[in-house]
């Protein structure tokens, strides 16, 4: 495999990491987080539900691990509990995914991993000691109105999104496709749930006031930090986007950054570099991060790779990254349904192929990116790279240093 520097147009050569459609069944882990913390499926899905929802231990008579009551429609939807678990695990860098208000595994998987940070007996159910460290952890609420600005409105927004590559090379960006899309990803929700808070609202209407998670806003430019800086379009980039990619980046883009921030509480995306070291575990389909105390500090659901396309195994260290980038494709790869034989590139967008952040490894071709489906993490297979949802990547991203390790764990 052809050796992929971080190139100084950020023509990323990220070659195996396109999404497989072939999806991986989570397994069943016990009890699940509904069971231990019941809601009722007609609980209605408002502000006061949410924000107010507290646990209640199991009724009498139920059991750990037991089997449940059949399944229904209702069953499936969205539980203020849920919601409010999901969103605080966010807020502490446990991600769960995207917030949807179900259960599942990656919300087991978060919470078990946040209960051992907490000095607390892993455990993918919830509990009331699990729930009590969580609410103690923000007091803000988890949900919050929003209203929709004039930008928001405008977008760009892309008319479609080829399925194949070669025709998503001919598209000025990798934009969003509609509001919904491009709200939803910013407050780190499915678009599912999205709707079921604003049923009837017009999201595509600047002055709309709709309900959205109480997180720190998805940015898909260059963190705030370079962003805040005098504009100065021969320093507006960083120095692997100078060049003969400006006009791609700003294209890309204009209109995507998040306008006003529902949640004030993180006035912007340049924490302190405090993750050291990286374990991407294939089996459980997770990223972790850690200081250099070895305290873990992150936990990010991830797409890992495939029977086909595995993950690499080893250590690893980070060269770079790289914001807005561009994906090229060599066709020396031959990818299933790429039928050209010449070189094109993507341009940078939310929905580009590597998502808004590309985090450069040193073994060759391969690294840990965003995605434009991120409502897939950890449930699909990747071409060999680590993929991530685009808030939680760059939220490594921003907080990773150039030379920390990556360990590739394979039991």
């Amino acid at each position: 495999m052809a050796h992929l520097p971080l190139p100084s147009a950020v023509a990323l050569m990220a070659l195996v990491c396109l999404a497989t459609p072939a999806a991986l069944e989570a397994k069943p882990a016990g009890t699940t987080s509904s069971d231990a913390g019941k809601t009722t499926p007609a609980e209605a899905l408002t502000v006061e539900a949410i924000n107010g929802a507290t646990f209640m231990a199991p009724e009498s008579g139920d059991k750990a691990g037991g089997k449940k009551a059949r399944t229904s429609a209702k069953d499936k939807r969205p539980q203020p509990l849920l919601v409010k678990v999901q969103v605080l695990l966010d807020r502490a860098h446990f991600s769960p995914g995207a917030i949807d208000g179900r259960d599942g595994e990656n919300m087991r998987n978060a919470l078990s991993a946040y209960a051992v940070a907490q000095g607390l007996p892993a455990s993918q159910t919830l509990n009331q000691e699990l729930f009590d460290k969580l609410a103690a952890s923000s007091a803000d609420p988890v949900v919050v109105p929003y209203t929709i600005t004039e930008s928001d409105a405008a977008g760009p927004f892309a008319e479609k999104i080829p399925a194949k590559m070669e025709e998503q090379a001919d598209l000025e960006a990798m934009s969003y496709t509609n509001p919904r899309e491009m709200l939803a990803e910013r407050f780190h929700m499915s678009r599912d749930l999205l709707t079921a808070l604003n049923p009837d609202a017009a999201l595509d209407q600047a002055g709309t006031t709709i309900t959205v998670a109480a997180v720190p806003p998805l940015e898909t430019g260059k963190p705030a930090k370079d962003e805040a800086k005098p504009k100065n379009k021969s320093e507006d980039k960083p120095d692997a986007e100078k060049g003969t990619e400006t006009s791609k980046k700003d294209d890309a883009t204009k209109g995507e950054d998040a306008p006003k921030k529902a949640d004030t509480s993180n006035k912007d995306d340049t924490p302190k570099k405090d993750i050291a070291r990286v374990e991407v575990d294939k089996v459980t389909r997770h990223v972790r991060g850690f200081g250099e105390d070895g305290t873990l500090r992150a936990y990010y659901p991830a797409s890992i790779g495939s029977a086909e396309k595995p993950a690499p195994s080893g250590e690893a260290k980070v060269k770079g990254v790289a914001f807005a980038p561009v994906y090229t494709y060599n066709p020396k790869y031959a990818f299933k349904g790429v039928k050209t034989k010449k070189t094109f590139s993507i341009r940078p967008g939310p929905n580009n192929p590597v998502g808004i952040v590309w985090i450069d490894l040193s073994i060759p071709s391969y690294g840990i990116h965003g995605t434009p489906e991120p409502e897939k993490v950890g449930k699909t297979e990747s071409h060999g790279c680590i993929r991530l949802t685009n808030w939680d990547a760059r939220d490594l991203a921003t907080r990773i240093e150039r030379g920390a390790k990556v360990v590739f764990k394979d039991e």
